[in-house]
């Protein structure tokens, strides 16, 4: 067997393995689904402050931005026809992930994730050819069916292929290479710029076809989960076969048998969407809600999306936007790495707190610099426009170490077997509306808003804060199919879930 670090049964609850090199391998390469998302992140975000492409398809864009020397800094890309190219993406997604759950429950996580990566790469295609504004906005709609599969069957497939207790650093992995895409666009797009005649911003947009390809290709070679399989087929000898090559053991059968109990009760839910809503579903479910939009209304795709507009509305250049873009990026990875090292010892909950204070503080502080050192017009000194700048980093330092990888493993991990892929497909479907919402609706809050769009969002940042602190338990270290015992034990969730106690024990004894 491959080798790895060991994972003993202990008195929590740990199954017997090891994280082998085959689980290592197969879940770089699903994680290739987190660079694709994290790649279209940072290439909408350039090129819509590329002028060669607002001129040819955004020009009353490129007119205020060159020619109105009247429009309020806040003002200038305040475009309604702009936010679209950005945001349909996620409409697109948000349909898509309900598709992609029936076929990630019927046909498995694997069929998703290849059904992502093909859909992207017909979108990548479309985009870099584009010659009219239709034709750039339905390959952003074919982008987001690509990622509405792949952000609904990744995230699970790290999960459920994870030993426990390195569950928390696999599954951040996810966000780890949705920052690597974020980071490899901005540079592609700081060197697409400098493209002499005008094109450059077609190879933006037609690179995102190299990891679509390779998550496409690297689809067909992935082993499906034993979660999946027990779900879908009654082979349990298979099933059994795959844990133990998955964790480098003979010993599998404690995990086997909650598998076997998780899969009967699976098998009993007809209607999983409308099984969800059940009473002892809800911690679930409402987390399943609450973290997704609490992620997205951080004001992190504000600085995802909109970086190089937002470095260029505080005076910087166009080269220097892209290039300040770059600098965060490189931060968000740095973070996120750090988040893979430690939250399987830190914990969840400490991570999200902490990280919460960081970015409150800092979008506190940036909207007070903005406020007294940029008005309407002309910008900001240099010197100022390197504080804002590192500002932003600190941000996004606090957004990747606790809210951007741990807002796609909670949700992950929480869920039952028999409603796994309908929560996951809630949990997406909530964070693309919320990104398109944040998407469509931020230059316009931008012009009307000014600097108070930092305070706006720090606002939401300390809310979020407090409702982890009362409402989220610790799930680090915990088999995900034994996952149900912290609600039954959380001082506020027991009283909802509590009285169903005696009827799981019963259901898990059959």
């Amino acid at each position: 067997m491959a080798g790895g670090l060991a994972v003993v049964a202990n008195e929590d609850g740990q199954y017997n393995g090891k994280l082998t090199s085959f689980v290592i391998l197969a879940c770089m390469m699903a994680a290739m689904g987190g660079v694709i998302f994290g790649y279209d992140i940072g290439i909408s975000g350039g090129v819509t402050s590329m002028e060669p492409f607002l001129k040819k398809f955004f020009h009353d864009v490129y007119t205020k931005m060159k020619e109105d020397k009247e429009v309020s800094n806040y003002c200038k890309f305040d475009s309604q026809l702009l936010t679209s190219f950005t945001s349909s993406l996620y409409v697109a997604g948000l349909f898509a992930t309900f598709i992609a759950s029936s076929v990630t429950r019927t046909f498995g996580r694997k069929a998703s994730i290849l059904l992502g990566g093909a859909n992207f790469l017909a979108g990548a295609a479309l985009g870099g050819a584009a010659f009219n504004i239709y034709m750039l906005i339905f390959g952003r709609v074919l982008l987001g069916v690509g990622v509405g599969f792949a952000n609904q069957a990744v995230p699970l497939y790290l999960s459920e292929m994870a030993p426990s207790k390195y569950r928390g650093g696999i599954n951040n992995s996810f966000q780890l290479s949705v920052g690597i895409g974020v980071l490899i666009a901005n540079l592609i797009n700081y060197g697409t710029e400098k493209v002499k005649g005008g094109w450059g911003w077609r190879v933006s947009l037609a690179m995102a076809a190299v990891p679509a390809f390779i998550l496409t290709l690297g689809a067909l070679f992935l082993p499906e989960t034993p979660n999946s399989l027990i779900q879908r087929t009654n082979d349990r000898e298979k099933v059994k076969r795959m844990l133990q090559r998955i964790r480098g053991t003979d010993d599998v059968q404690a995990e086997l048998d909650d598998l076997i109990v998780a899969s009967e009760t699976s098998k009993t839910i007809k209607h999983p969407f409308k099984n969800i809503l059940q009473r002892k579903y809800r911690p679930q479910f409402v987390m399943s809600v609450a973290i997704p939009f609490f992620q997205q209304v951080t004001g992190i795709n504000v600085i995802a999306f909109y970086a190089p507009i937002l470095f260029r509305t505080i005076g910087l250049g166009e080269s220097a936007a892209l290039l300040s873009a770059v600098v965060t990026g490189a931060v968000g990875i740095a973070t996120t790495a750090m988040s893979m090292l430690i939250v399987d010892k830190v914990g969840r909950r400490g991570l999200l707190i902490f990280g919460g204070i960081q970015m409150f503080v800092t979008q506190m502080i940036v909207g007070g610099l903005m406020g007294a050192k940029l008005g309407d017009h002309g910008g900001v000194s240099k010197a100022w426009a390197f504080v804002i700048l590192v500002l932003i980093c600190i941000y996004v330092a606090g957004f990747g170490l606790s809210w951007g990888p741990l807002g796609w493993l909670i949700p992950s991990e929480i869920f039952p077997l028999e409603i796994r892929s309908a929560g996951q497909s809630i949990t997406v479907a909530v964070n693309f509306l919320f990104t398109f919402l944040v998407g469509q609706t931020f230059l316009a809050m931008l012009c009307h808003f000014k600097y108070g769009i930092f305070f706006f969002f720090g606002g939401w940042v300390a809310i979020m804060t407090a409702f982890v602190y009362w409402f989220l338990p610790e799930t680090k270290n915990l088999p995900i199919e034994k996952m149900d015992k912290v609600w039954r034990e959380h001082w506020f969730w027991k009283k909802i879930v509590g009285e169903n106690v005696e009827l799981i024990i019963k259901e898990e004894a059959t």
